[in-house]
């Protein structure tokens, strides 16, 4: 039997308690990860809460997408993975809604949902990667600069915001970041040009052609895009007046294999930065959910099951 931390009924961090389960089996082309770290994202909060993003989901389910440890058994069909390789992946979760979560002592996951992970890199940052970094990628595809942009980035202190920062500088940008109080030397060490408190006048700084909310602020930043511009947010947000012609997308985080491994890449090589600021026990899940709830977060927070 293995340790899960389920939800068996929609309501605060008090929902979520330890249970027990069958060790899972793999399928064919799954493999069985032995969970190291487990990231806590905004998304788990809100489906333990109750919001289902679409049909209800069925409980009791496990929270969690990000999953980084080690592999204990290889299903049939797999040949890229054996038992002991370290691993990093992403449940799709938006598609499994808590037949399979993270929040595990172990857990059957698709191959393809995983990629090798490096010695180099600690089980705890590297789960902090796929759906953070991927949506940052992906966001920044979406906005499509063209080169050496000025960029807009808000939330540049929080995961997505941050990873965008990097991506963005390292493709040749410029970026104007908006930080939390207190975080502004770790964005500027990120490599942003400009670095704005949250409780700027998005009035007062200008015109951008491409922004990325991805708080999301929603209204405010319009105020800062000028006409034509791109935005681009990780959650509905208002529509600009049609005489602007802004173009409003939103990212939905898709499975991109090839592009975690290249994330995987650029933080073992150092070339992009992430910070854990906690880890917990999977016994204390609920206590990382108030502490997340509590917010002012200076990095990341992780379940070691």
């Amino acid at each position: 039997m293995i340790h899960v931390a389920e939800v068996k009924a929609p309501g605060g961090p008090e929902v979520l308690e330890l249970a027990e389960r069958p060790d899972p089996v793999p399928a064919h082309g799954e493999i069985v990860v032995r969970v190291r770290a487990a990231n806590i994202n905004p998304t788990d909060l809100a489906s333990r809460a109750g919001f289902s993003f679409g049909e209800p989901i069925k409980v009791p389910f496990v929270l969690g997408w990000d999953y980084a440890g080690i592999v204990q058994s290889v299903g049939e069909g797999v040949s890229e993975f054996k038992v002991g390789d370290r691993v990093v992946g992403m449940i799709p979760w938006y598609i499994n809604r808590g037949a399979q979560g993270a929040y595990a002592e172990a857990v059957a996951v698709k191959s393809e949902w995983t990629v090798a992970l490096p010695e180099s890199l600690d089980f705890a940052i590297a789960c902090t990667l796929p759906l953070n970094a991927l949506t940052a990628k992906q966001a920044l595809a979406l906005l499509k600069p063209s080169p050496a942009s000025d960029i807009l980035i808000t939330g540049a202190s929080g995961a997505v915001g941050g990873f965008a920062v990097q991506m963005a500088v390292q493709a040749g940008h410029r970026v104007t970041a908006v930080a939390g109080r207190d975080d502004e030397a770790w964005v500027r060490n990120l490599g942003a040009k400009a670095v704005l408190p949250r409780s700027t006048d998005y009035r007062s700084i200008g015109h951008f052609k491409f922004a990325f909310d991805a708080v999301p602020v929603g209204d405010p930043v319009l105020e800062a895009v000028g006409e034509g511009g791109v935005v681009v947010t990780t959650r509905p947000t208002p529509t600009a007046d049609p005489k602007r012609n802004i173009q409003q997308s939103l990212v939905l985080i898709s499975l991109d294999r090839t592009g975690l491994r290249e994330i995987v890449a650029l933080a073992a090589a150092g070339k992009l930065q992430s910070r854990v600021e906690r880890r917990y026990p999977l016994i204390a899940a609920a206590d990382a959910h108030r502490d997340y709830e509590r917010g002012g977060h200076k990095g990341k927070l992780i379940l070691e099951p």
